[in-house]
């Protein structure tokens, strides 16, 4: 796969400013990382469309601008550690990686945590940890974060990810109980309690207990 020319890139960004990114710090990081690395196969010449994309273990790559969207959501600084719950192809973990001090990413399917670890190493991240695990519980050894960014949907904000998160750190989640119907939801954690803002309507799959079978 080769790196976009500049056109493509700059429709790229085009199509990710007018869907509502607008951080200059989350577009230069989205701009940093070639999304055509995460690809393989006959999507990877879809790379740069903003659409979601088929990836290994029956899971998706995230449109763009909707991981532009939760990015700049969750307001991360640059000595922030972040938990990411669902690894994916790794391309949000990685676009994380160039705002955050840390990266944790947990994913349930080894393959795609294998091919995700293969990635970073390309683009020598070297602040991303990549691990096989059941994210609905979170990774209680290294918290609390600061930030957490869940990429499947849950019917509620899981207990133990809110218990996992600093007071002043911010969740983002999908949330619904059916594939039709989720809200991307913000979750500020105060010293008096929760605050809940809804984003928008999303689409993703759904949050699973336990470690998804090889194929």
């Amino acid at each position: 796969m080769t790196a976009p020319d500049a056109e493509t890139q700059m429709q790229f960004l085009f199509a990710l400013r007018s869907r509502g990114v607008t951080e200059a710090s989350v577009l230069a990081a989205m701009e940093a990382v070639d999304r055509g690395l995460f690809l393989r196969g006959i999507f990877s010449s879809r790379a740069y469309e903003d659409v979601p994309l088929p990836i290994s273990c029956g899971q998706t790559i995230s449109q763009p601008s909707v991981v532009g969207l939760m990015t700049q959501a969750l307001q991360v600084s640059p000595r922030d550690t972040v938990l990411e719950v669902g690894t994916g192809s790794g391309y949000q973990a990685a676009i994380l990686a160039k705002l955050a001090r840390r990266v944790y990413t947990i994913d349930r399917h080894n393959r795609l945590v294998r091919e995700a670890r293969q990635v970073f190493q390309s683009l020598r991240l070297a602040n991303i940890t990549s691990l096989v695990g059941d994210g609905s519980y979170g990774l209680p050894d290294q918290a609390p974060f600061d930030r957490i960014i869940v990429t499947a949907a849950a019917e509620d904000p899981p207990g133990p990810l809110l218990s996992q998160l600093k007071v002043g750190g911010i969740m983002v989640v999908p949330v619904g109980q059916s594939d039709a119907v989720q809200t991307l939801i913000r979750v500020r954690k105060t010293e008096i309690g929760l605050e809940y803002d809804e984003l928008r309507p999303v689409r993703f799959v759904p949050l699973l207990e336990g470690l998804g079978k090889e194929t």
